[in-house]
This record gives C-alpha cells, structure tokens and sequence, in this order.
C-alpha cells in the first residue's frame, strides 16, 4: 500500500501536467515548492486508523502556499507542530502574492481558526493528531492576474474535470492508506468532492469552514464546529 508521502509526490506530478487558462495567471504546487516541510508533516503526523480525516478545498496564500501544511499559518506550523523547514518558489510568481515561507508575517485566518481550535481543545499537537489528520482535496493555488485568488470549482468544466481525476484518485488512495473512520469535508466543496470520490466507502461529513470570508464563521467558528462534531457523535477532550 503506498505512503501518505508517495501519494503526494505522485499528486504533485500528475497536477504539475496540467495547464490552465485565463482568467487563471499563476499556479502554485506547494507539495513542490515547499516538498520538505509537507513531508515533514506527513512522517510526523499521518497515520493508520484515525477517528476522521478532516479535509480543506486547497491551499490559502498566507497558509499552505507558504508552509505546505493544510490550513497552515505559520504561527501554528512552527510553534506548535514544530515545523519548519526551507520553502523554495513556484516557477512563476505573482509579484503580489510572494513565497516567503516561514518568513511570511501574514495571517491566515481559516488556519489560525482551525488550528488554534485544535491546540485549545486538545493541547499538544500529539494529542489532536492521535484522532484526527487534516489534509486538502486539491494542492493547487489558482490566481488571476490582479492576484485574486480562484478556486477550483470556478474553473472551466473541462480543466476542472482533468484536475479532479488526481485528485479524486490521491484522496482515494490517502484514505486507503490512513483507514479513517470517517471523512468531514471542511465546507460543502471539500464534502462533495469526498463524496465523489469515495462513494459509500465510509461515513462522509462536513462542518463550517472557518474561512472569513463566511458570514456564520464569524460569529464564532470553533463552537460551531464543535457542534457539528458533537452530533456526529465525535466527543470533544
């Protein structure tokens, strides 16, 4: 059965292959770029037989497109999960959107949202990884010209397609690999594309997504989200 790490580094090649038109200027692969810290994460923390795999839509710019983790502020991916690691560049970079890696001093809200919820509640990060793994559907960041940020399901139906396949297979494979008892979509996207490509594999999910830009994630994320998992009958420490 293949790795958490050979299922990424097949991921990154299969989606470095496709191409992208506009309004889509700049695509940046973080399981490249930023390939030690990623794999970092997965020997530490990826392992057999989790409660559930939480799962993000793709990486944010202040977030995984800098650290390689999921929701990965660097705040959180440095000085609670201890990791850090050298963070190269995308082929072709935004001039608006650098790669500074760990030396990036912006935040990431839906990262600094989920994860500080994680080191609350659970304390160390040993703790909440025994139960949980958190990983994307899809590593690309997709931008426009102006540096907007496009997400996937805004693409045309035919590179959306072509950029699904992989993704479906890795996260097919990542579950295979992991045996969760569960998958919980971090939004609706995320719950969809789990979905299908799980089918009725297992129990699928979702709760809010802590993103700012979600009217209900501002009124407070975490207690809502423990709500969530609480009814799916996931006991909180």
């Amino acid at each position: 059965m293949a790795t958490p790490i050979r299922i990424t580094r097949d991921l990154s090649r299969a989606v470095d292959a496709l191409s992208f038109s506009d309004p889509v200027s700049f695509v940046y692969n973080p399981l490249a770029y930023a390939r030690p810290s990623v794999e970092l994460y997965l020997e530490r923390f990826a392992h057999r037989g989790v409660e559930a795999l939480f799962l993000g839509m793709n990486p944010g710019p202040f977030g995984m497109a800098q650290t390689g983790v999921p929701f990965g502020q660097i705040e959180a991916v440095r000085d609670w999960m201890g990791i850090e690691a050298r963070v190269g560049s995308p082929e072709s970079e935004h001039p608006k959107r650098p790669i500074q890696g760990f030396a990036c001093t912006r935040n990431e809200v839906s990262g600094a949202r989920l994860w500080g919820w994680a080191r609350e509640r659970f304390g160390s990060p040993e703790a909440f990884f025994e139960r949980f793994f958190v990983w994307n559907y899809c590593p690309l960041v997709f931008m426009e010209e102006s540096g907007r940020n496009r997400t996937p399901d805004k693409l045309p139906p035919t590179e959306r397609d072509a950029l699904y396949a992989p993704c479906d297979r890795a996260l097919a494979r990542m579950v295979a690999s992991l045996e969760p008892e569960r998958v919980i979509g971090v939004g609706k996207f995320a719950e969809t594309r789990a979905r299908a490509a799980l089918g009725d594999a297992l129990p699928i999910a979702t709760v809010l997504h802590p993103s700012p830009a979600s009217p209900m994630a501002n009124r407070g994320w975490a207690p809502q989200a423990e709500k969530q998992l609480e009814a799916l009958g996931i006991r909180m420490p």
